[in-house]
């Protein structure tokens, strides 16, 4: 593989690959630029479904407590 001013794109630095290895690199490199495109949108999720509504608030304590969990936050 090399660019058209001859320089190689890919350069192996360290140890002793096979041909089957280096192919198989090449092959992976390949895919991933090639998948390009936009990934899948998502729809938003509704406010029933959203993560902050998992949490759950502290029941209010002391005298008078459970007037106090009634009230809207």
């Amino acid at each position: 593989m090399s660019t058209p001013e001859g320089r190689p794109q890919l350069r192996i630095v360290k140890g002793d690959p096979t041909a089957e290895e280096i192919a198989a690199l090449v092959a992976v490199l390949q895919a991933a630029t090639s998948a390009g495109g936009e990934p899948p949108r998502r729809k938003p999720l509704s406010e029933w479904a959203a993560p902050h509504r998992r949490l759950r608030t502290a029941f209010p304590s002391g005298r008078s407590g459970w007037r106090a969990s009634a009230l809207p936050r």
